[in-house]
């Protein structure tokens, strides 16, 4: 594959999204989780969400239950919780595994494309975020402890290129 834009995925609803349908956007893709320590990052994706969206700036959550069991939920209960406790508007995606060999083709590509510390490519936890460029190409992986609000100077940067 040769950029984001290759793939599909499933939308927390049940239907099937072409990122093809997000090209020319820049890309901040979550693996999230309804109870972990991090999930209040909810909250601050979704003010990325809000102060990024009009100048291009596509959220995509994919939820995972791999990490302690942390979104053991349907995807309906998943799209309830973030709606009720954290106002979320930007696409959620089905519950989908980023490691081992049932990982999403995606989250596959995207650990290629921008390994972790020490050339890692294995996702060590819930809310670990990939910034796509408008050309569907990966910029730069976030860990866990990166907050939303410590990767928007990255977001801009890449939303005026």
């Amino acid at each position: 594959m040769a950029n984001v834009y290759d793939f599909e995925a499933q939308t927390i609803d049940g239907h099937t999204v072409a990122l093809s349908d997000y090209q020319g956007k820049v890309l901040l893709i979550v693996n999230t989780a309804s109870a972990c320590g991090f999930t209040p990052q909810f909250a601050g994706l979704e003010k990325l969400h809000q102060e990024f969206a009009s100048q291009g700036l596509v959220v995509l959550g994919f939820p995972c239950n791999q990490f302690g069991s942390q979104d053991p939920g349907s995807n309906e209960e998943i799209g309830a919780f973030c709606q009720k406790n954290y106002g979320v508007s930007f696409p959620m995606m089905a519950k989908t595994e980023v490691n081992g060999a049932q990982a999403h083709p995606l989250y596959q590509w995207l650990k290629g494309q921008a390994p972790g510390v020490l050339g890692s490519e294995g996702i060590k936890w819930n809310f670990t975020k990939f910034l796509v460029a408008k050309d569907g190409t990966t910029v730069k992986r976030y860990g866990s402890m990166d907050t939303p609000a410590s990767v928007s100077k990255d977001i801009a940067a890449a939303l005026v290129i």
